[in-house]
């Protein structure tokens, strides 16, 4: 006889199935959400940016950006700093709602002037890179200082960055090197790949290629895409770790693929040269052109004269 086809052993299986269903629904989590959906319907705002943050990763609820980002424009017309923040990034992402990057900087704008800190960063990087809204380093220098102030780690990370370049503000590695150690502590893994960089060349920290390597595999491990450039830069290097092209491939090709143009850069390089991966003159050339889309300004080719 096929157990399978046992009565009783069916019967046991399906009490086992609305036993784990059951217990599935009195979960701590699942309470929760019944208690903000409740609060939310009721007319709290805050209670419904908290329920956009779970729609948005399907958290105990189902996964509805649609529902979240009409959500957090009601909280942001309610004077929710952090949904008129949280909203900005939808636009500029086109999570949810249809992608208007033009929308993005009053939104931000929004969330920082009402305390939400994660709006200045978030308006800081928009200057800083300059597509969105007027490039302006000596700005942007300014909503990290102050969202760093207001407690935002991302935002120290990113003002340890200008502060390491000069960027918009004094020089000044010894402070950068502060910054970016308080911000990777926190988990804010910019900071991280800062601190790594600093230690790769010896400016503002111990020259150490092993603490480097450390640092950029934290904060790759998290999916930092940054962080997964830098380590595959160790490995195609042998910085801090045994020489291995076709680990630096597998790296760079997982910043790229997380929308990282210097990871789509390193790539084109090892397939343009063979290197971790075949050699192949159209995929590189490829990867050379997402890179110059992304971002990565030496893998564009320079404007022709007269243009």
């Amino acid at each position: 006889m096929r157990l399978s086809n046992s009565p009783a052993l069916r019967l046991r299986i399906l009490s086992v199935a609305l036993m784990l269903t059951a217990a599935a629904a009195c979960r701590p989590g699942n309470d929760e959400a019944r208690r903000i959906i409740a609060a939310c319907d009721g007319g709290n705002l805050t209670a419904c940016d908290t329920l956009s943050v779970k729609l948005l990763k399907g958290e105990y609820v189902l996964q509805d950006p649609p529902r979240a980002a009409a959500l957090l424009q009601s909280a942001c017309d309610g004077s929710v700093a952090d949904s008129c923040t949280r909203l900005g990034g939808l636009y500029l992402a086109g999570t949810g709602v249809t992608r208007d990057s033009a929308r993005a900087p009053g939104l931000f704008t929004r969330g920082c002037d009402g305390g939400a800190m994660a709006g200045c960063t978030s308006l800081g990087l928009l200057h800083r890179k300059g597509d969105v809204v007027a490039k302006d380093p000596v700005r942007a220098a300014a909503l990290f200082k102050q969202a760093c102030d207001g407690g935002e780690m991302p935002g120290c990370a990113q003002f340890g960055m200008l502060s390491a370049s000069g960027e918009g503000t004094k020089q000044d590695f010894a402070l950068a090197a502060t910054l970016f150690t308080k911000s990777c502590k926190a988990k804010a893994f910019a900071g991280c790949v800062g601190l790594g960089t600093l230690h790769a060349s010896g400016t503002g920290a111990q020259r150490s290629d092993s603490l480097a390597t450390d640092l950029f595999k934290r904060a790759c491990d998290e999916r930092d895409a940054e962080g997964c450039y830098q380590l595959g830069r160790s490995h195609e290097r042998g910085a801090g770790v045994t020489q291995n092209f076709t680990r630096a491939a597998e790296l760079y090709r997982r910043s790229c693929d997380a929308g990282a143009g210097s990871g789509c850069w390193g790539l084109s390089a090892l397939y343009q040269k063979g290197a971790g991966v075949r050699q192949d003159s159209s995929r590189a050339r490829t990867f050379q052109q997402r890179a110059c889309t992304l971002g990565a300004p030496e893998a564009c080719p320079p404007p022709q004269r007269g243009s």
